[in-house]
């Protein structure tokens, strides 16, 4: 089945772990993580490094080694998470913009590119890594209510 919308494995790892740290505000091994989320320790590991190496994790080896944030939530948006893993976000106006094969004067797909573009990079700007955290709380608050 086709998606309309789609990240990368890699970037939604990323953007799960770091919420998951935050959310446990506890050091974390690649083990719990995996655990929590069903996520593969292999491609994980890899994800948690490049978090390392880009400054949003710290990590410590060993039995007892795990990863912490090295930032607070709140400074954190899923735009640079986003980022980091897929590239410099462009607004897609039409797939054929720019190339002068396209025989239509309008896009086919009217302003929907455009639409879509634009609301999922304001959502990744301004949402953080700490409003999930809140999101999640409060979700559970009102779960756990009835």
């Amino acid at each position: 089945m086709s998606k309309i919308f789609h990240i990368s494995e890699a970037a939604s790892l990323a953007l799960h772990s770091l919420t998951l740290i935050a959310q446990e505000g506890r050091q974390l091994s690649t083990h719990d993580i995996a655990t929590q989320t069903g996520f593969s320790k292999n491609h994980l590991s890899k994800v948690l490094q490049i978090l390392v190496r880009n400054g949003y994790l710290q990590s410590t080896r060993g039995p007892k080694g795990g990863f912490v944030l090295s930032l607070q939530p709140e400074y954190i948006t899923l735009l640079e998470i986003y980022e980091l893993f897929e590239g410099k976000l462009t607004q897609q106006i039409c797939s054929l913009h720019g190339n002068s094969a396209c025989p239509f004067n309008e896009c086919l797909f009217g302003k929907l590119n455009k639409d879509f573009s634009t609301a999922f990079y304001k959502h990744m700007k301004h949402k953080t890594i700490e409003q999930l955290i809140n999101k999640k709380t409060h979700h559970e608050k009102n779960h756990n209510k009835n």
